[in-house]
């Protein structure tokens, strides 16, 4: 193996075993690291998902007393920073890290370091937000923060300063995985895959990676003038100093909205991923799809202000955002119309990935529609902060982005595991999930058109709303009941393992041209790509006519071959030890193949990270203890060797 030209030493051995804790500490390997991703995030879903049904006991009934208004700000305020910042979001991140190099044909991501760094400061900002409950001091001023109810005024204790800090935290990590995944899309494509022949997930993943860069960046500014404002004093939002507390809603809103599709967006890439395997048959419209999907990131900058129409902004601008949200609804009815083509005249196996999908349709059709009506100002303006805004809400990123993330883990489990979930308990868990979640929401729709305001820890006996809330939190409950069978799931199918097979599903994308689980280094040869869903025309290159023959833009390219196997052979992977022709970089040249090594540095940089954090909630002489760890995971990182010797 090859080194650098300088020789440094080595500020800590590095791990030599593949089991035990130390090995997941000193980790870079991206399959390890979607692992830890969804493992964490799934843990806060635990967390985020009891908040919710506590929120749900309080308002089963009218005139309720279990919990308190101080109690239920911070569980409505916990909640939906939990389940925005530390699932939906990690979750997505869980299926970018396993899935990605593997769909481009690559050995790992282009920074191994910098994502092992990703997931231990999103772990370090996790437990930062949730120490606070600990504490006594759980923000309670809502996930969207809104000032000067969240400045040191009218909050005067840590809670909001804990929600700063962890969000901070947060954005580091996300912003360090959006760089690395928009460096590896771009550059360690395999050979021949040109960005037009790459698979749909892997295009929502590049826009979502863009939305991160330039998103999280935004909220960080909005995060530290608050906290100047709370711990030295300054006026960014006081309007008694000159400040403007309307201006934190324009900020925080432009964070806000681009990050309503870094949600929704890697959901979509997996519904384009299932629908076609279980369809048999290519996606319908894929240039439509993946310019819709650019189009929803570009068009999300220029309507955050539908968020504010009764904030005053004057009719001109009350327009001006009411044609935008209007528009950016078009190119999400191109992406639903080609999913329902796909599903026209497929061949179609209903198994629980592909009702997850399906079901994200209708649900995200729903929340959509729902959401086109708040594009008009008058219409905004008599179901803004109401319980129709929480149905509509709900509905996209719950009926959306949770749903198709449930269809992308029974779709890809057999690949990540090598043994399938049980198809019986997975319709349960469709079932009840579809059950729960519609019982929950449905109701809130005409709760809030009846006028019940949202974020109220109770509610008058005569108002009418009781039978509608104890709907709702039965849904809740039921909802949650599904997330148990899906836990169970998991455990009885280990115990009774039914393996699986490289290629299970007779899948199209090069994910499933390696063994079940991958080897660590993902592919002995890495795949030449000729064309878009490269590894089904390998299965059956009798297809080729049929789909590229007919004079279209795809043509066969001229002299264009297969590998000389049987038309129903899999290509796959044993984990052999040689790159039979290709060297690291995948380009030829027969070297051994070598993978990144573990390293300890992400580690001990992110507890750094989260000690300096910890010094904004506690005292400056905290900034001494993390200043060492910084420094020295820092330098180490970076005098590190890049590869041990041969």
């Amino acid at each position: 193996m090859t080194t650098n030209s300088l020789t440094f030493p080595r500020f800590i051995p590095r791990p030599k075993s593949d089991t035990g804790i130390w090995s997941w500490i000193g980790t870079v390997d991206h399959k390890r690291i979607g692992t830890l991703y969804g493992l964490t995030a799934f843990m806060w879903f635990i967390v985020g998902g009891i908040e919710a049904l506590m929120i749900r006991v309080q308002l089963a009934q009218a005139e309720s007393t279990l919990i308190g208004p101080e109690t239920f700000n911070q569980l409505f305020t916990m909640h939906g920073t939990t389940m925005v910042f530390l699932v939906i979001m990690p979750l997505s991140a869980a299926f970018f890290n396993w899935l990605i190099p593997l769909q481009i044909g690559a050995r790992d991501v282009a920074f191994p370091r910098l994502n092992a760094l990703s997931y231990w400061v999103f772990l370090a900002g996790g437990l930062i937000l949730n120490f606070s409950w600990i504490t006594g001091n759980a923000p309670n001023g809502g996930w969207f923060g809104y000032a000067p109810n969240s400045g040191a005024t009218f909050n005067p204790g840590l809670g909001m300063t804990y929600w700063i800090v962890g969000l901070n935290i947060l954005g580091v990590a996300s912003i360090a995985a959006g760089l690395n995944f928009i460096v590896t899309i771009i550059n360690m494509r395999a050979p021949g895959m040109t960005m037009f022949k790459m698979p749909v997930f892997t295009w929502m993943t590049l826009v979502t990676s863009v939305l991160l860069v330039l998103a999280m960046p935004v909220l960080a500014v909005a995060g530290i003038q608050l906290q100047t404002d709370r711990v030295y004093g300054t006026h960014f939002f006081n309007s008694l100093g000159g400040g403007d507390p309307v201006m934190w809603q324009h900020i925080f809103w432009l964070f806000g909205h681009p990050e309503v599709y870094i949600l929704i967006l890697p959901a979509m890439g997996i519904v384009s991923e299932v629908l076609p395997t279980f369809a048999r048959k290519p996606l319908f419209g894929y240039p439509f799809v993946i310019f819709a999907g650019i189009v929803i990131g570009f068009m999300g900058w220029f309507v955050w202000s539908h968020h504010m129409f009764t904030v005053g902004l004057g009719p001109a601008a009350n327009s001006a955002f009411a044609i935008s949200t209007m528009l950016i609804a078009v190119p999400t009815g191109v992406k639903i119309f080609n999913w329902i083509g796909t599903l026209w005249g497929g061949n179609l196996k209903l198994n629980t990935a592909m009702l997850f999908s399906i079901s994200f349709i209708a649900m995200f059709t729903i929340g959509g529609l729902s959401g086109v009506m708040h594009a008009s100002p008058p219409t905004d303006a008599q179901q803004q902060d109401t319980y129709f805004i929480v149905a509509h809400f709900h509905y996209v990123l719950v009926g959306g982005a949770l749903l198709g993330i449930f269809s992308g883990i029974y779709f890809w489990w057999p690949k990540f595991t090598g043994w399938f979930l049980n198809e019986k308990l997975g319709l349960a868990n469709w079932a009840l999930m579809m059950i729960g979640f519609n019982l929950q929401f449905a109701p809130q729709h005409w709760l809030g058109l009846d006028g019940m305001p949202r974020r109220i820890y109770t509610y008058a006996e005569n108002m009418g709303w009781e039978n509608s809330n104890l709907a709702a939190s039965i849904g809740g409950f039921v909802l949650g009941l599904g997330i148990l069978v899906f836990m169970f799931n998991v455990l009885y199918s280990k115990m009774n393992k039914k393996i699986a097979p490289a290629d299970p599903w007779d899948g199209r994308t090069l994910e499933w041209s390696t063994s079940s689980p991958p080897p660590p280094h993902d592919f002995d040869v890495i795949p030449q790509v000729q064309y878009r869903d490269d590894f089904w025309f390998k299965k059956y290159p009798e297809t080729v006519a049929e789909y590229y023959g007919h004079g279209d833009d795809h043509a066969v390219p001229s002299g264009a071959q297969f590998d000389d196997e049987p038309v129903n052979a899999i290509p796959t992977v044993s984990g052999g030890a040689e790159d039979h022709g290709h060297g690291d970089d995948g380009h030829g040249g027969g070297h051994a193949i070598h993978l990144p090594d573990k390293s300890y540095y992400p580690f001990i940089l992110g507890v750094g990270i989260s000690i300096l954090g910890i010094g904004f909630l506690t005292h400056f002489s905290v900034f001494l203890v993390g200043a060492p760890f910084f420094i020295w995971g820092l330098l180490g990182w970076s005098l590190e060797p890049v590869n041990d010797p041969a």
